[in-house]
């Protein structure tokens, strides 16, 4: 946002100058993205009056002009601008001037003619050129001024970078009351005074938006829409990057950017019936005033009259209805319109206004009658006109509520870290627009201004006492430290779960929480999604159920740029909104994403690129489980978005944490990917602490003896494998399966099973006997249990 210093320093003017209110700026939050001299250095230009006009005798473009400045004597100036006539007033360069590019003015002779200065035009004193030939200055300009003085040149164009919390800075008033608070000074706004209605006509206004809690409209007839804009306004909405266009239209900008308040001028005989506020129907088109033809839809709220749509609600107006230079009657609108129901419409049609800017970020919902007042009060001494009663239409229950904060000196001393006087913390708060009552010594009640959406809660509150205080005088000091040494416990930290990822190869990707959700549909057409209020793109519209949401579009990129061989991880919260009532029931969960295509090994003079299979996924997940101290059990997978036969639910303790497998060969072929590998764990059960216990290598002899089973091909090897390490007791000291046979001599629907048992004391060395006896122990309960039988060799 662009303002004038000096439209700024006549609502508030601080004894400081121009850099270091810039800091200020800054130091509010409010950044300053430059500022600039509204024209370059230069002096002795002066306003003149041409007394007379006479052709050059030798040139036929040139003429020869004396000019009043106040002087003794008038100037002898030669000037070849075509508009240059007599009794114009005119900036006039005098001998010795330099202007901006190092111009020099100097007494000489123009074909033989003695000139005595030079006549301007604006861009020789660094304004706009808006025509061809000389500066034209208003007609009860007096003669001999300083040019700087008289145009206010000496002012600087502030660029503030507002943040998208504070859209009550979006306005001369709401900058001029920061700086007031800073400087404890008292802000000087304009007088406004209210216009009394000279007519009984009126418009009447239905609303049956929600979006509109508030609506002001009045009838403004016999309005002079030809006046001149005076030069003051012009030049203070060039300086706010806004250009000239016409009376209503130049009081309704400045309006806007002197309170923030968007307003908008209707043509009052192109609306038929009455003025509605309502949700436009999914077959209406409306034409904007940029000529721009738009489809509405049903969550677009629409001005309308009671045969077409008027205006987009909060954004622009229709062509159809706009003020022109033949207007004589006006329906002025002055609402509030709540940030919901106006964030991301002017985004759908291409659009960025300065209402829509203001209206997402919420516009006090008490202004619209100041703003009514200060429009009306403007149009009646620029342009006239004939004034009718204000109407008023308000959804009370639907204005922003201003809920009552609790706030205590400790709760301020404990957050910031330092005590802060509690007479400043009252005096602060009161300055910056709320209602604060004392509760007791150091305890307040604090009600936040109409103007402030992003006061909720205490903390809000403290971040202000410390902004307005200056983050520069925040003290230093060490904190409180309890020396009592508390157990010690390990943990598997996420840099070490980052570090063991990119050990296997993987690389890791940063996404948006954002995601498609046609691709969420894809990969689970039952899942529930949180949809955005104001989405980024179409692309990034609902909150991830899934990180594969994230992690397929960054493996696609990437193969579609001729990387074949591709490894993501990705740590972030993954939504559930599945079961959720309301909002408040969403669950955000931290998740571990993987995803990884192409071969497991690429081509190499040693080998050929090996694919890669269900098992290195598995393995890969199983070494970051052991590094994380996680025992888990794995079981057939039945989820939607998985191969059926290579996928496997991740079990610890009896409860799932994730899912590793395959995607589904039709998803595959749907999303263009081949062979895709994914696994997605619960980072909470992953990053768990756990105490280390140091356990004496045994010196003994360790023995390996083999069992051979026929088991039922239906039942988990690790089910098979838990049941022989419980069996086995202490002595057993590991259990791996190292075959896996089916084929001839073993009957259909049972598979043969070999698995390598190791014993081991830690002590002394096994008796046979021992190994013995467990290994009949072992074969005996998978003979109960499953019914397994010992393979013959």
């Amino acid at each position: 946002m662009k303002i004038s210093e000096n439209w700024l320093r006549t609502w508030v003017n601080p004894e400081i100058d121009s850099e270091t209110l810039s800091d200020q700026l800054t130091m509010l939050g409010l950044e300053v993205d430059e500022m600039l001299p509204a024209a370059q250095p230069f002096s002795g230009v002066v306003t003149g009056e041409v007394l007379t006009v006479e052709q050059h005798p030798d040139a036929d473009r040139l003429r020869v002009t004396t000019v009043n400045i106040g002087s003794a004597e008038p100037l002898q100036i030669v000037c070849g601008a075509p508009n240059v006539r007599v009794g114009m007033k005119v900036p006039v360069a005098t001998i010795g001037t330099v202007l901006p590019g190092d111009f020099k003015i100097k007494k000489g002779k123009l074909r033989g003619v003695e000139s005595q200065g030079m006549l301007c035009g604006a861009s020789e004193i660094d304004l706009e050129d808006k025509i061809d030939g000389l500066l034209e200055l208003a007609a009860d300009t007096p003669v001999g001024l300083d040019i700087r003085e008289y145009l206010k040149l000496d002012d600087h164009v502030i660029d503030i970078s507002i943040t998208p919390n504070r859209g009550d800075c979006f306005s001369i008033r709401g900058v001029a009351r920061e700086i007031g608070v800073i400087n404890q000074l008292p802000v000087t706004a304009p007088e406004i005074s209210e216009v009394a209605a000279t007519i009984a006509d009126q418009k009447k206004v239905v609303v049956s938006s929600e979006g509109c809690p508030r609506y002001l409209g009045r009838v403004i007839r016999k309005v002079n829409t030809r006046a001149a804009t005076p030069e003051w306004m012009e030049r203070a909405l060039a300086r706010s990057g806004i250009r000239q266009h016409s009376i209503l239209v130049d009081i309704t900008n400045y309006v806007l950017i002197e309170l923030g308040q968007p307003l908008h001028a209707f043509d009052a005989d192109k609306i038929q019936g009455s003025v509605q506020v309502r949700q436009a129907t999914a077959t209406e088109k409306l034409v904007l005033l940029n000529e721009q033809e738009v489809e509405l839809s049903e969550d677009v709220m629409i001005i309308a009259d009671d045969e077409k749509a008027l205006a987009l609600a909060g954004i622009m107006g229709g062509l159809s209805s706009s003020v022109t230079d033949e207007t004589t009657d006006v329906f002025l609108e002055s609402a509030f319109f709540a940030p919901l129901h106006i964030a991301g419409r002017a985004r759908r049609y291409g659009l960025h206004t300065d209402a829509s800017q203001r209206y997402e970020r919420g516009v006090d919902f008490e202004l619209p009658y100041l703003a009514m007042n200060r429009a009306s009060q403007l149009i009646q001494q620029l342009a006239g006109g004939e004034f009718g009663p204000v109407t008023v239409e308000e959804q009370i229950p639907l204005l922003p509520k201003r809920e009552v904060m609790e706030l205590t000196q400790q709760q301020v001393d404990q957050l910031l870290g330092y005590a802060v006087d509690g007479e400043f913390i009252a005096d602060t708060l009161q300055r910056l627009g709320c209602e604060v009552t004392v509760k007791a010594v150091g305890e307040w009640r604090v009600v936040p201004p109409s103007y402030r959406y992003d006061m909720s809660i205490y903390q809000d509150l403290i971040e202000e006492i410390a902004r307005i205080h200056g983050y520069d005088n925040i003290q230093m000091s060490l904190p409180v430290m309890d020396i009592r040494l508390a157990k010690h416990q390990d943990r598997f930290e996420q840099v070490q779960l980052t570090q063991t990822l990119v050990t296997l190869g993987y690389q890791e990707a940063i996404s948006f929480s954002f995601a498609d959700a046609k691709l969420e549909k894809q990969l689970n057409p039952d899942v529930r999604l949180l949809m955005l209020a104001n989405p980024i793109s179409s692309e990034l519209a609902a909150m991830r159920s899934t990180l594969l949401s994230s992690l397929i579009p960054c493996v696609q990129y990437n193969m579609n740029r001729q990387q074949n061989r591709v490894r993501f991880f990705e740590l972030g919260l993954r939504f559930d909104y599945q079961h959720a009532r309301d909002i408040q029931d969403l669950k955000q969960i931290p998740t571990l994403a993987m995803i990884a295509v192409g071969a497991k090994t690429t081509e190499s003079w040693h080998g050929k690129a090996q694919p890669m299979d269900f098992f290195d996924l598995k393995g890969e997940v199983a070494e970051i489980l052991a590094a994380a101290r996680v025992h888990a059990t794995y079981v057939p997978a039945e989820r939607a978005w998985l191969h059926p036969g290579q996928s496997a639910e991740i079990m610890v303790n009896g409860q799932s944490i994730g899912y590793l497998g395959r995607l589904h060969p039709s998803l595959e072929d749907m999303l263009d990917l081949g062979v895709t590998w994914v696994a997605e764990l619960d980072q909470t059960a992953v990053l768990q602490t756990y105490v280390s216990n140091f356990t004496e290598l045994s010196r003994f002899p360790s023995v390996k003896r083999d069992i051979a089973l026929l088991i039922n091909d239906k039942i988990n090897v690790s089910e098979i494998q838990q049941l022989i390490e419980k069996t086995g007791g202490e002595l057993l000291d590991s259990v791996w399966l190292f075959d896996v046979y089916t084929g001839q001599g073993v009957e259909e629907g049972k598979r043969s099973l070999a698995f390598a048992l190791l014993w081991q004391h830690p002590s002394r060395t096994l008796e046979d006997a021992e190994i013995k006896s467990g290994m009949d122990q072992i074969i005996q309960v998978l003979e109960s249990t499953y019914q397994a039988t010992l393979r013959a060799s």
